[in-house]
């Protein structure tokens, strides 16, 4: 698939001002009251645009370009909101200006009347996986009596990383790898679903995190990672359509599953923290219900398509979850690894929102179609692989914190001793 046509620039260093940090909302005070005034002026100008794109088949210059400077500045305002940027963003959403920025097309393009026509009834799926993203700031449109039409960014994901980015950055003067690419990620799928909304493209927003963060460094490869075969796409439609009525047992099942591994966690707890390593076979009970966890979730979301098995067996699964050996761990991380876990549960719950709304839109074009699409398949593969680190780190199977960051470990951080596995998903 050509690039998409809207792609999210970053240079940041990850520094942040702990003085602008401390105060950011009372900051951003004059700019949400531009942004109100702005987004008033957009309701008419965006239905003038719709009307001239329509009969002319493409949309006018000096309306693209409008409508390019403000979610350009969108942009810069949810970056500097989510800590995502931290310079202080100017007024008029310029290119260039701010060091989170978005790629527009400079000149409006011919684009089909009949997706002109029905453009607002088409972006309803992506308005809906955006609101998982969004919250701070956005286009909102009023469309006749009681219809809200919302691209922003933001929200749901973006403002855990926020909240947690800014204790973050108080303390340490930087805002976290992890939560500044997850912010970045729903700011850009944001801006091509506003794209697409205004006309600025007639190209649907793509929510692969690899597309959309293509440009930015991955982070060091988590010991907790998901495998298999990322290119199997197919769906059967029959079980698509019973899906939550199939998976009921590997749900009771998993359940009961969870209360003895949360039962055994306990005594191993005391045996990490006084022998310095969990006790081998309260890891490999722990560990194995992590992998069929994730097993279960694979199916459950449509994010895979075999029945899976009770057992959460290594290598039993197309898609599968590398887990470390037991060994050694930080006796402070264990003594304190539930509240350390806190963060972590938080982030893993906003992604949990994501990976619902995903599964369902997933769903009505597995039936349709017959297969899951590549961008909202890798998106439920990020939600569960956070999932399972986020637990993986909780029950002791590893003292690695979880990573925010949507992108995969880069292979080339491997240690040399490490053998991936083939096929990671990213």
């Amino acid at each position: 698939m050509d690039p998409h046509p809207i792609v999210l620039t970053v240079d940041d260093d990850l520094r942040r001002n702990r003085l602008t940090v401390f105060f950011r909302l009372l900051l951003a005070i004059p700019h949400f009251l531009w942004l109100f005034v702005w987004s008033l002026v957009m309701f008419f100008a965006a239905i003038l645009h719709w009307f001239v794109a329509l009969v002319a088949g493409r949309p006018a210059g000096g309306l693209h370009r409008f409508m390019c400077s403000y979610l350009r500045y969108q942009v810069h305002l949810t970056a500097y909101l989510t800590l995502a940027g931290n310079p202080y963003p100017g007024f008029l959403g310029e290119e260039g200006e701010y060091p989170v920025d978005v790629e527009l097309p400079a000149e409006p393009q011919r684009q089909p009347r009949l997706t002109i026509l029905f453009r607002l009834l088409l972006a309803v799926p992506a308005l809906l996986l955006s609101s998982a993203f969004a919250g701070t700031g956005g286009a909102q449109f009023q469309y006749g009596r009681g219809v809200n039409a919302r691209a922003s960014g933001g929200g749901t994901i973006a403002f855990a990383c926020a909240f947690l980015g800014w204790f973050a950055s108080l303390v340490q003067g930087r805002m976290p790898k992890g939560l500044r690419d997850a912010a970045l990620y729903g700011i850009g799928y944001s801006a091509q679903t506003g794209a697409y909304l205004l006309l600025v493209t007639d190209r649907y927003p793509n929510s692969d995190p690899t597309a959309l963060l293509g440009g930015i460094e991955r982070p060091p490869v988590h010991p907790v990672r998901i495998v298999g075969e990322p290119h199997d796409l197919r769906r059967s439609r029959l079980t698509v359509f019973f899906r939550l009525l199939l998976a009921l047992p590997h749900l009771v099942w998993v359940s009961l599953w969870g209360v003895a591994v949360v039962l055994v966690s306990i005594p191993n707890w005391f045996v990490a923290l006084f022998g310095g390593r969990p006790a081998r076979p309260l890891h490999r009970f722990a560990a194995r219900w992590v992998r069929y966890r994730l097993h279960v979730g694979s199916f459950l979301y449509l994010v895979a398509n075999p029945f899976p098995g009770f057992a959460g067996a290594e290598g039993s699964y197309p898609l599968d979850l590398e887990l470390p050996d037991e060994r050694r761990q930080d006796r402070w991380r264990t003594a304190f690894r539930i509240l350390l876990a806190i963060p972590a549960l938080i982030v893993d719950a906003a992604l949990g929102w994501a990976l619902l709304v995903a599964s369902v839109l997933t769903w009505f074009y597995a039936l349709v179609r017959g297969s899951a699409p590549w961008g909202l398949r890798n998106l439920s593969a990020y939600a569960l692989r956070y999932d399972a680190q986020t637990y993986a780190y909780l029950l002791l199977v590893t003292d690695a914190y979880p990573h925010a960051s949507p992108l995969e470990g880069a292979e080339a951080e491997l240690p040399p001793d490490h053998e991936p596995a083939l096929h990671p998903l990213a």
